[in-house]
């Protein structure tokens, strides 16, 4: 059972019967897929992923 504090400063206990996946998608080659569809080692690259933010140009 997780414990999900809200904006309102209340708690709110949801058990895992009440919890929905979030599925995942990712841009690879052009294309968007689900992660859940990679394989074990694909699965491991994108967790090893790197993300970045390039600052604007002047």
């Amino acid at each position: 059972m997780t414990t999900v504090a809200q904006t309102t400063n209340r708690t709110v206990a949801l058990d895992d019967s009440q919890r929905t996946r979030c599925e995942v998608w990712t841009r690879v080659m052009g294309y968007h897929r689900p992660v859940s569809s990679f394989n074990i080692g694909k699965q491991g690259e994108f967790r090893e992923r790197r993300f970045f933010v390039e600052d604007r140009a002047r």
